[in-house]
């Protein structure tokens, strides 16, 4: 692995935050995410931070001496929820460009830190930050050092655009090979788990160059590679080129969907500024125009705009939960109307499977999927506990009683 960030080298005498995981059996439905799973009158041991048992209430037996016992009355445990599409930095409520040019470093860190307390009390427990600018690294920092409480971090670093490129008031701009290895190797210095690419808007970005040497760099550095792509040629070009993840995804031919299936590429979607400015109170509130509202209504309605999507899910490419939380009127307390949209659109066929998306197979596209995204005997306890019944109705998620991290009570 490359060498560590420079903060990882300092000697931390004690956390601010020093939490300890709880040692209890949860009493309650448990969904596990293993397939259909949902076992109605469950439990879930945890010691030292891990599940250790997961079953009926009739088998449990009797409890260990000394461990405590939480009946939540019926409501439901089930894995922590996984955001695979988020820019913490970003608040969700103010214009992108503006904030983005001219927040100043403190004020992107309180507003990663509120967004990171958010996150838990919706039940979040990992995000994967893709960026924009390098705050998310002092995040990360700041949450691997115990100096603020968050979820786990999977960080980009700055996102890498060519010169000029989409968004390039806020992201790393490069041009030419050796710029691209350059701006890859600060992220790998900085501390990054993933290298986030802006692979078009309107026109297809970066020269063949360029993206040969991006992705390998990021891979000699056994980073994985993730690309902003939102139609045909930009999904097809990134895969061929050798991209790990495409993220929002869009219109696609039979050839481009079967290249992510031979390549085992994964799409996150990321519906909700659809959805969220589409709802004319919400899109209001957070001052976007008339048209802009009346342009977004019309895109939710039209469905056969997401049939590339839904073709690709039906032929087997992992579609993967994601809001693009930060972005205008998408807050990161907002989880279950892109997961209800997912199941209304068709690229997840049933409410289990849209909560797969957001846990088991969120784990999988961050490789992460032996430690967590289930509810599994030998897994970290990231758990939540839900008020309602999310299998049955979706926003039963906007009430989260507890969250768990490794078995720490995070909310």
């Amino acid at each position: 692995m490359p060498e560590p960030a420079a903060w990882q080298y300092t000697k931390i005498t004690k956390p601010m935050f020093d939490l300890k995981p709880v040692d209890q059996i949860l009493l309650g439905r448990v969904i596990t995410a293993v397939g259909d799973e949902v076992i109605e009158d469950g439990f879930v041991e945890v010691i030292g931070g891990k599940i250790t048992r997961v079953g009926a209430r009739a088998a449990m037996g009797t409890p260990a001496a000394g461990l405590a016992v939480t009946d939540t009355g019926g409501k439901t445990i089930m894995p922590g929820l996984i955001q695979s599409h988020g820019h913490l930095s970003w608040d969700g409520v103010h214009e992108l460009s503006f904030q983005s040019m001219y927040d100043s470093p403190e004020i992107r860190a309180y507003k990663a830190a509120g967004n990171m307390l958010k996150s838990l009390r919706a039940g979040v427990t990992l995000v994967r930050d893709l960026g924009v600018h390098n705050a998310n690294l002092f995040a990360k920092q700041a949450v691997a050092q115990g100096i603020f409480p968050g979820p786990r971090l999977l960080v980009s670093g700055e996102s890498i655009i060519q010169t000029g490129g989409h968004t390039y008031w806020v992201c790393r701009e490069a041009s030419g090979a050796d710029e691209m290895r350059r701006a890859v190797r600060d992220q790998v210095k900085g501390g990054a788990d993933l290298i986030k690419i802006m692979a078009c808007h309107d026109t297809l970005e970066f020269t063949d160059a360029e993206l040969e040497a991006l992705i390998d760099e990021a891979h000699r550095n056994r980073l994985p590679v993730t690309a902003h792509a939102t139609y045909d040629a930009c999904i097809k070009r990134v895969v061929e080129f050798g991209v790990d993840c495409v993220e929002h995804g869009g219109s696609m031919s039979d050839e481009t969907i079967q290249l992510l299936l031979d390549k085992k590429v994964p799409i996150v979607t990321t519906f909700s500024a659809l959805v969220m400015q589409a709802k004319p109170d919400i899109a209001k509130a957070f001052g976007i125009p008339d048209w802009k509202v009346a342009e977004r209504q019309k895109a939710v309605a039209d469905k056969s705009r997401f049939d590339s999507l839904v073709r690709a899910a039906k032929a087997g490419v992992p579609i993967v939960f994601g809001t693009d939380a930060g972005s205008p009127a998408v807050e990161h307390d907002v989880i279950a109307p892109e997961l209800d949209f997912m199941v209304e659109v068709g690229v997840c066929p049933t409410r289990l499977d849209a909560l797969r998306s957001i846990t088991i197979r969120a784990a999988q596209l961050s490789k992460l999927d032996k430690k967590i995204g289930s509810v599994e005997a030998g897994k970290e306890a990231d758990l939540i506990v839900v008020d309602g019944n999310p299998d049955h109705d979706l926003f039963a998620l906007e009430h989260v009683l507890m969250t768990f991290i490794a078995g720490k009570r995070m909310h």
